[in-house]
């Protein structure tokens, strides 16, 4: 029994992805920003604003995903 939890939070840890390009998309918020206005336009700062809102709310939910992700691992480990 111990073996199969094992193996089950092993190969969950195994799908969990954590990387994230954080470069890449504030390349991407620049170009798709840059068709609302020119930087520095009222179109653009709304834009990169927005971008920057919504960013922040996944980050957030990511962090609750792994945060669970911790929880039920630590739940399994203990037997409850």
């Amino acid at each position: 029994m111990a073996a199969f939890a094992a193996s089950l939070l092993v190969s969950a840890c195994a799908q969990f992805d954590r990387t994230s390009l954080p470069q890449a998309a504030a390349t991407d918020d620049d170009a798709i920003c840059r068709q609302q206005g020119e930087p520095g336009s009222q179109p653009y700062v709304a834009c990169r604003r927005d971008r920057d809102v919504a960013a922040s709310r996944a980050s957030r939910s990511e962090a609750g995903v792994e945060r669970a992700h911790k929880n039920l691992a630590e739940d399994m480990l203990n037997g409850r």
